[in-house]
């Protein structure tokens, strides 16, 4: 290129995508601070992918005693968490692209598409209750009460672990992105079962497909597979799915296989 020749203009590269950061309110920091400096959540925070911190509730308590709950109007045994501390706390945390949540058994149940969509935000803030739970006004402080599970646990950051762990690994860059593609009801199928070496255990081999290197035969065995597990473990999984041909295709070969398999299960007659 002579001195007199333009530089040519150098391709716009993408905007890099905001670090999702979360916040976690809870009394017991401890519980939360070694997970989440582990396997994939460590790795994630130290690429960059996402910031959490975790604050001690108590440091928005009353008084000179810090306290964050009281006994609960009406009687009954256990302690409720006040709203006074909580106001403070996302007071000093919100920001107008906050999502606030409540880990509740009351709440939505938690699913894979719920952590997509979460995973897509940029700010999170967790409060974890304790005790017998929180005071209803503080319902109207948060955005989202989410569920895991039909279980009482002895307080939210079990949970908290849970959501954020499933969010963290969809981040771009988190893990390999062929690995969140195809697991369980990423697709709204159970993942297919899995196998690795040796190819023969005790006397269960690999499938032969799996070794065969014809890769169209392993995709079709793989969604088969799927949708026996789901039908045998979640069929509430497939009742309003919109099947494709192919799906409702091997679901017949499914029904076709185990009214075979019953028949011959069945005792001959005398």
């Amino acid at each position: 290129m002579t001195a007199e020749e333009p530089e040519s203009p150098k391709p716009a590269s993408a905007p890099a995508r905001t670090p999702l950061e979360v916040e976690i309110l809870t009394l017991f920091p401890g519980m939360l601070e070694g997970p989440l400096a582990e396997s994939i959540p460590g790795r994630v925070q130290a690429r960059g992918l996402a910031s959490v911190r975790v604050h001690d509730m108590r440091h928005w308590g009353l008084g000179r005693h810090k306290s964050v709950d009281d006994y609960t109007y009406g009687g009954g045994a256990g302690m409720v968490l006040r709203p006074e501390p909580v106001a403070a706390a996302l007071e000093a945390l919100r920001r107008p692209d906050s999502t606030v949540i409540l880990p509740d058994p009351g709440g939505e149940v938690f699913t894979q598409a719920r952590a997509h969509d979460l995973a897509g935000r940029t700010h999170l803030i967790i409060l974890c209750p304790r005790y017998e739970g929180v005071d209803e006004r503080i319902r109207s402080m948060v955005d989202l009460e989410l569920s895991i599970g039909d279980y009482v646990l002895s307080g939210g950051e079990i949970p908290a672990l849970v959501v954020v762990d499933a969010i963290l690994r969809l981040l771009p860059g988190a893990i390999d992105s062929e690995s969140t593609a195809e697991e369980s009801f990423t697709g709204g199928l159970l993942e297919y079962p899995q196998y690795t070496r040796p190819p023969v255990f005790g006397e269960t081999a690999v499938p032969d497909v799996l070794t065969s290197g014809h890769h169209e035969a392993v995709r079709k065995w793989r969604l088969k597979e799927s949708l026996r597990r789901t039908a045998r473990r979640r069929p509430e999984l497939l009742a309003d799915r919109q099947m494709s041909k192919e799906e409702a295709r091997l679901l017949a070969e499914l029904r076709d296989e185990a009214s075979a398999e019953a028949q011959s299960d069945a005792p001959s007659p005398e």
